[in-house]
């Protein structure tokens, strides 16, 4: 699973050939979720409030460039890295 941006300590991931809907793997201490690049909403897993109010931050601010991975990722090619948070 390609590592697409690391920051504070918050690991953001994307799978190659993952189902629908578009979206992107966070994972923190422990904890994991799964989220949605259009809606901007967990699909699943459990972060605390703080940790997804970064991973939100980030991906708001990133949903263009998190598309054309997501788009990458489809097609088995290699994700860009992204800007971390900061």
């Amino acid at each position: 699973m390609p590592t697409i941006s690391i920051f504070y300590g918050i690991v953001i991931t994307m799978y190659w050939k993952d189902h629908q809907p578009p979206h992107f793997h966070a994972a923190y201490s422990g904890t994991k979720a799964i989220i949605d690049i259009n809606a901007l909403e967990v699909i699943s897993g459990d972060m605390s409030r703080r940790t997804l109010s970064y991973v939100l931050e980030w991906a708001a601010q990133h949903k263009d460039e998190l598309m054309e991975n997501w788009k990458l990722c489809t097609q088995k090619q290699p994700p860009n890295r992204i800007t971390p948070l900061g």
